[in-house]
C-alpha cells in the first residue's frame, strides 16, 4: 500500500511540474499573440504534429530537454509579447529583434531566472524600461536599442552584477544615467546615444573595448 501510494505521489508530481508540455504551451501561446508573419515560419512550422524542439527558432538542453533559447530575430514578425512566455523556465537566451513587436512587457517574464541573453532591439516596444529588468540576475547581455522607450533608465539596472553589455541607443530615453550602471564591474560596454541625457553628473557615457554587430 505504502509503495502504490508513493508512486501515485510521483506521478502526481510529475504531472503537476513544469516539463516540455509547459513551454510547448509557452510557445503556442507566443504564436497566437503574432499578428503579423508574412513569411509563415510560425504557421508552417510551429505545430503540435511536430517536436517543440525541432520547431524552427528553438533550442533544447540535452539534459533536461527544456527550452533553453529562442531567436525569433528579423522574422518581419509583428505581434505582443504574452505573460506565458515567463514558463519557459529554463530558458537562457530569448532575441526577438528585428521584428515589429510592441505593447507591454509582461512582469512574468521575471521567472526567467536563467536568462543570459536578451535581445529586444529594433522594435516597437514603447514605454518605460521596466523596474523589474532589476530582477534578470543571471543577465550578461542586455539590448534594447531602436524601440521607443522613453522615461529615465531605472536604476534598478544596477542590479545586474554579471551584466557585460547594455545597449540603449535611439531610444526616447532622458535624464541623468544612473550612478548604479557605473558601478557594474563587469559592464564591458553600454552605448546610450542620445540628445536628451543629462551628462553632468557622469564621466563617460559609452565604454567599449569591442565592437559587435548588433
Amino acid at each position: 500500500m505504502f509503495l502504490l501510494l508513493l508512486t501515485t505521489f510521483k506521478a502526481t508530481l510529475s504531472a503537476n511540474s513544469p516539463n516540455i508540455s509547459t513551454d510547448q504551451s509557452a510557445l503556442l501561446v507566443l504564436k497566437s499573440c503574432i499578428s503579423h508573419d508574412p513569411h509563415n515560419p510560425l504557421a508552417t512550422n510551429w505545430s503540435t504534429c511536430t517536436f517543440v524542439c525541432n520547431w524552427m527558432g528553438v533550442t533544447c538542453g540535452s539534459r533536461h530537454h527544456r527550452v533553453t533559447a529562442l531567436d525569433l530575430s528579423s522574422m518581419d514578425l509583428t505581434g505582443t509579447i504574452p505573460s506565458q512566455l515567463g514558463n519557459l523556465s529554463f530558458l537562457a537566451s530569448l532575441s526577438i529583434r528585428h521584428n515589429n513587436f510592441h505593447g507591454s512587457l509582461p512582469i512574468e517574464l521575471t521567472n526567467l531566472h536563467k536568462l543570459r541573453y536578451l535581445n529586444f532591439g529594433n522594435n516597437s516596444f514603447n514605454e518605460e524600461i521596466p523596474l523589474w529588468f532589476g530582477y534578470f540576475t543571471t543577465l550578461e547581455s542586455l539590448y534594447l536599442y531602436m524601440n521607443n522607450f522613453s522615461g529615465v533608465i531605472p536604476s534598478t539596472l544596477g542590479n545586474l552584477s554579471k551584466l557585460e553589455q547594455l545597449i540603449l541607443f535611439n531610444n526616447n530615453l532622458k535624464g541623468q544615467i544612473p550612478i548604479t550602471i557605473e558601478h557594474i564591474s563587469n559592464l564591458i560596454w553600454y552605448i546610450l546615444m542620445s540628445s536628451k541625457f543629462d551628462f553632468t553628473a557622469n564621466k563617460s557615457h559609452c565604454r567599449s573595448n569591442t565592437v559587435r554587430n548588433i
